[in-house]
């Protein structure tokens, strides 16, 4: 595992993880951008402007998004890599949702469970990536 794998799987889910959140809110008639807007208010936690709020999720999300995937994948096994992401995800929801998200209102008025799932995937998807180029960079692995 390099740098470059985690980089590589965090920057990819940091756009994919938020699909279960944005389909519960399209199929629920919610916010679809309530979710960013309380990433933004880690950074800005008084902040009421949404363009600012915005801003402010860019840095936060990806930071955090780069952060989590470097921290996940060196526990990436090549066998089950997904259960592997599927338990971090779980780990990071609970602590950005259960003791961080507490202290903020805009993370706390947010529905549970799709923030969970968006978690969820998050983890899965960086362990997949990282497994499959753990897969493509092993001499095993190697194609001809």
């Amino acid at each position: 595992m390099t740098l470059g794998d985690a980089a590589a799987a965090g920057t990819i889910a940091a756009v994919v993880s938020g699909a279960p959140s944005t389909a519960h809110a399209l199929l629920t008639g919610g916010d679809v951008l309530a979710p960013t807007l309380a990433v933004g208010s880690l950074l800005l936690p008084h902040e009421t402007r949404p363009g600012r709020l915005l801003v402010a999720a860019g840095v936060a999300h990806g930071a955090l998004s780069l952060g989590w995937a470097v921290l996940i994948a060196p526990i990436v096994p090549r066998q089950h890599p997904i259960r592997t992401g599927v338990g971090a995800g779980l780990a990071i929801a609970a602590l950005d949702l259960g003791v961080v998200g507490r202290r903020l209102p805009r993370i706390r008025a947010l529905p549970l469970w799709p923030q969970v799932a968006d978690h969820v995937a998050y983890g899965a998807v960086v362990a997949a990536i990282v497994a499959r180029r753990q897969r493509s960079q092993s001499p095993r692995g190697r194609t001809r």
